[in-house]
């Protein structure tokens, strides 16, 4: 009879054992989704990261000197290595480097020019043939393929045979050029280490060509005297797991200590792969737990709202049980009843959640930030996903079961005289429970703050997810809730004497029913407010994170768009290069600049040369970054420009005269209309008269265009011979005209460089800066102020113009200097050193994407481009950033359920409790209207104070822990710091919607009531 005896007391009370399945489903479905969406999107991110990941970051090399008889032997040794570490043999790609070699005709001179052979395994898949055909393997001959770049600075060429010698190995080589060919990505990072093959030659005390590519028989048999030999593993990880990551990091990490052991003593390995593995193991763990986060949140609304609806149950059965014990039913037979009726309710949410939550994560794929990651979740029930749908539901039943027990030792005249008893405070609040809760969860958000990530070391040293900090934002809103509870009587009470003074009936009769039994309206709305403040938290830190993203992009390119690469270069010289950029389409401005490492005062600090007129439209730096605008500093940052002396016209020479009494090395420095610096040279003048013809047309490039008017800026001696010398310019003529100069002498008194400007330097004074503050506060100056610093090891005035805490383009915590790029030259020129060169561009654009695909275009142009919207849209598709918001708008969709489906059934059984009083109400002439009206002020009540407290207390947890929990795709702190964004449009439409929707449900409750009207006078 036991069975049956459950089914019919669950039916017994139908609206209350709906309400508990729909909790426990709802709970059970939703945390069984984010278990699965955890999972999926830490795969994903894995998986998006190998995928994209670049070949220096993966690809692992082994260096060693071989000879033709140690090769193969230690080839063996270094794949069985390889094997062994990433449990497959990943694909090996073998390169050498051959000793140098004589170029043919010039064995008799002191200091010829040199060749280098090598030799490159399937170098076919990455480069293509301009004529000829790739090298075979000969006994006679070698065969050998030359690159275009190499070829045009040899003058070698298909078809060609010569004869050379090795500088080490005397023996005669008989070589023939079989083909001709170009690399397929010059300057990708395969070849990052390859500038010979890269470029074609190498200048410096040697110049040096090649390499001549061979068969790799024929390296190994004709060239292999004890030379460089590079093994490049370059292994396929897309399939790897997060549970791989940091055993396989560990095995990568000992491959050179295997190969040492094992007699390999000048084995070199190198590799970025153990480190990102590292790393990738940690943002994962981090992303994971992170999403914990929203899981500890929607496990608390769910146990209360469990709890709540418990509560009314056992309400209800309370005299039903004391007649059961009554009759002689002991403590396990009551125990068993409502357990009975507990897991009745559960075991079909166990059942059904793990089917519905592939459903539910569906949904998720339609989020905007899934889509632009272009992550797809497919997840599918499995054994954990039931273990979880299990675990949940047996709690719940648990919580369901709990309060019915509380009262089973109750007699039925303890049951009738504790009925209509009311109370101002609760159990919790008589306890002091939530203020110790409070001092937990002060405690939770402080480590969270300090740590950054709820990741922390353990005692073995691992890392290990953190209980208390993951639990401190759950803690926090429960916490804040509960607190609020204390104001629920005081607020009543407020609103009692309000009411009181009003005419009218409704009002004062419903605030004198809140004000009578708080604690019946507490539960609700501490559901409502912990609900609330989820919603709120959620589209906050959502809002956030995409914002972070953007200041990130913005942060990290300084500019829509910036070009970085050398600032001369055979296709684009010096002067060409910005004529091109700035024909880009679609680009609006644009600005020459210099960025690179320097060293301030013994800090190592980046330095930024931009054009101070156009940091308007090309700088771009977060507001709260500075306390001066963009505006401002512009206007500051402008200083005194040196003087120049301007060409007329187009000219494609320029022929300067000189007398010299002595020889001396001098360079000419020159600028375009652009802004671009350059600085050229003249070569050794002699004793006496000398004439240099410069070819400016040259300064461009083959493919580049000079923005005219060229103009001279000074001459320099940078590198002094010994005792005095003086230059003075006879002449200067442009292209045949002669140039009206004014007398220029260049003296050279001792061993320090000399400059003389074709025009005045005006009076300089301190170099205007912007500094970052960890800077001004190690030079300890501010804003206003001058002081003295040393940059590059030269002492230098500077002025403080502004202080940043972040500098654009800079990296985390490093220390940074901007300076107007043209006082900056003029700086420089006064302080006789060469003009620094225009390492990168800067351009501004409403849409980059047709600028980026030009550059794309045109890779010979040696330029590597970072745009913004590329670097923005990166960022928004990792899916370990990302993954938190996607849990976030699970547990907010579920939150928002569970204070409507609370909501619903406190009132409904609050009416139901109280048809007795409204049908005396009724009887006594009280209309629909004013009944109504009774309602509306007794749940607005509610729901007015959920509403005020929820926003309060996310407004509250949301600066106390949103820019905390918002990290990048590596699991660190992000740059610039992160600033909340609270949508007030967005969350006050979900407020109106919530309460609309609370609003609607109690009109149908007085509808219902008012339909009962007649049947309960009568009944009365």
């Amino acid at each position: 009879m036991r069975g049956p005896l459950v089914v019919k007391r669950a039916f017994s009370e139908p609206l209350l054992l709906l309400a508990a399945f729909g909790s426990i489903l709802l709970a059970t479905t939703t945390l069984v989704a984010l278990t699965m969406y955890a999972s999926s999107i830490a795969d994903a991110g894995v998986r998006r990261t190998m995928e994209t990941a670049s070949y220096r970051q993966t690809a692992a090399t082994i260096s060693a000197p071989v000879t033709t008889q140690t090769f193969p032997k230690l080839d063996q040794s270094v794949r069985a290595e390889l094997g062994r570490a990433y449990g497959r043999t990943p694909a090996v790609t073998t390169s050498f480097r051959s000793d140098s070699y004589v170029m043919p005709g010039q064995e008799a001179q002191e200091r010829p020019e040199l060749l280098r052979f090598g030799s490159y395994d399937d170098l076919g898949r990455h480069a293509k043939l301009i004529s000829g055909a790739w090298p075979r393997a000969d006994d006679g001959v070698v065969e050998a393929a030359i690159s275009l770049s190499a070829a045009s600075a040899s003058g070698l060429k298909a078809g060609q045979e010569f004869t050379t010698r090795g500088r080490l190995d005397p023996r005669p080589v008989k070589v023939r050029i079989a083909g001709v060919f170009q690399l397929n990505d010059p300057f990708g990072e395969r070849w990052a280490g390859e500038q010979l093959l890269t470029r074609g030659a190498e200048r410096g005390e040697f110049t040096t060509y090649g390499p001549l590519m061979v068969a790799r028989e024929t390296f190994l048999a004709r060239f292999a005297t004890n030379v460089s030999t590079t093994w490049t593993a370059v292994p396929d990880l897309r399939t790897l797991t997060p549970e791989q990551l940091r055993p396989l990091a560990g095995a990568i990490g000992q491959v050179g200590d295997r190969l040492r052991d094992s007699g390999c003593a000048t084995c070199v390995t190198t590799s970025r792969l153990p480190e990102m593995l590292t790393q990738l193991g940690t943002a994962s763990l981090v992303a994971r737990s992170t999403m914990l986060i929203p899981v500890l949140q929607l496990l608390l609304l769910a146990a209360y709202a469990l709890m709540l609806t418990a509560r009314l149950l056992a309400d209800h059965r309370r005299m039903e049980v004391a007649l059961l014990r009554s009759r002689g039913a002991g403590t396990m037979r009551l125990a068993a009843l409502a357990g009975g009726e507990a897991l009745l309710v559960a075991i079909p949410c166990a059942v059904v959640a793990p089917f519905l939550g592939p459903p539910m994560l569906a949904l998720v794929n339609q989020l905007p930030w899934i889509k632009v990651a272009g992550v797809r979740l497919g997840a599918t029930a499995d054994v954990g996903s039931f273990i979880v749908s299990f675990g949940v539901a047996l709690a719940a039943a648990v919580l369901l079961m709990l309060p019915a027990l509380a009262g089973t030792r109750r007699t039925y005249v303890e049951e009738q005289s504790a009925r209509g008893r009311g109370g101002g405070r609760g159990l919790i609040e008589r306890a002091g429970a939530d203020l110790a809760l409070l001092v937990v969860a002060g405690l939770a958000i402080w480590q969270l703050q300090r740590y950054g990530a709820p990741v922390t070391a353990t005692a073995a040293g691992e890392l290990g997810i953190d209980p208390l900090i993951i639990s401190g934002p759950a803690l926090a809103l429960l916490t804040g809730g509960m607190l609020g509870l204390r104001l629920v009587p005081r607020v009543s009470k407020l609103a009692e004497r309000i009411a009181s003074r009003r005419p009218t009936l409704a009002p004062a009769l419903g605030a004198w029913q809140v004000s009578r039994r708080p604690l019946k309206y507490a539960g609700p709305a501490l559901l409502l407010t912990m609900a609330i403040a989820i919603g709120i938290v959620s589209i906050a830190t959502a809002a956030t994170w995409r914002t972070s993203q953007l200041d990130q992009a913005r942060h990290q390119t300084g500019t829509d768009l910036r070009l970085s690469g050398p600032p001369d270069g055979p296709e684009l010289g010096a002067f060409g290069r910005g004529t091109a950029f700035t024909a880009l389409p679609g680009i609006t401005a644009a600005a020459p600049g210099f960025r690179g490492q320097t060293e301030v005062s013994g800090e190592s600090a980046l330095l930024l040369g931009v054009d101070a007129s156009r940091l308007g439209a090309l700088f771009q730096l977060r507001p709260d970054l500075s306390a001066q605008s963009i505006g401002e500093m512009s206007r500051a940052l402008a200083g005194p420009q040196a003087g120049k002396l301007d060409l007329p016209g187009q000219p494609a020479t320029l022929t300067l005269r000189a007398r010299s009494d002595g020889e001396l090395p001098l360079r000419l420095v020159l600028s375009d209309a652009l802004g671009v610096w350059h600085d050229l040279s003249l070569g050794v003048l002699k004793p006496g008269e000398n004439r240099v013809e410069v070819d400016l047309k040259g300064l461009a490039g083959r493919s580049g265009k000079i923005t005219y008017p060229l103009s001279l800026r000074s001459l320099i001696v940078s590198t002094p011979p010994p005792g005095r010398v003086n230059v003075t310019v006879t002449g200067l003529s442009a292209d045949g005209r002669e140039l009206a100069a004014p007398p220029i002498t260049v003296q050279v008194t001792d061993s320090r460089p000399a400059v003389t400007p074709f025009a005045p330097l005006p009076a300089l004074g301190p170099l205007p800066v912007v500094l970052t503050s960890d800077l001004a506060a190690s030079l300890k100056v501010g804003v206003g102020q001058t002081g003295r610093a040393s940059i590059d090891r030269r002492i230098l005035d500077i002025k403080v113009v502004a202080v940043v805490d972040r500098m654009p383009t800079s990296a985390a915590g490093q220390p940074a200097v901007l300076a107007d790029w043209g006082t900056m030259q003029a700086h420089e020129l006064a302080a006789k050193q060469l003009p620094r060169p225009a390492t990168e561009w800067w351009l501004a654009s409403g849409d980059t994407a047709a600028a980026v695909a030009a550059l794309q275009a045109r890779p010979e142009w040696d330029v590597t481009p970072l745009d913004q919207r590329e670097v923005a849209a990166k960022l928004q598709g990792d899916p370990l950033a990302s993954g938190l918001q996607g849990a976030l708008m699970l547990g907010f969709g579920a939150a928002l359920v569970f204070a409507a489906l609370g909501f619903l059934v406190n009132a409904a059984v609050a009416a139901r409790e109280r048809t007795a009083e409204f049908a005396i109400l009724r009887a006594l002439g009280v209309s629909s209207r004013q009944m109504f009206g009774l309602l509306a002020i007794e749940q607005a009540f509610v729901i007015g104070l959920s509403l005020a407290a929820g926003t309060a207390l996310a407004l509250v947890v949301g600066v106390l822990v949103v820019p905390h929990i918002v990290l990048t795709g590596q699991a660190s702190a992000v740059t610039p710091d992160v600033v909340l964004d609270i949508p007030w449009p967005a969350t006050l439409a979900m407020l109106a919607g919530v309460a609309a929707v609370l609003f609607a449900i109690v009109a149908g409750l007085a509808r219902n009531l008012r339909r009962q009207g007649p049947g309960l006078r009568e009944e009365q």
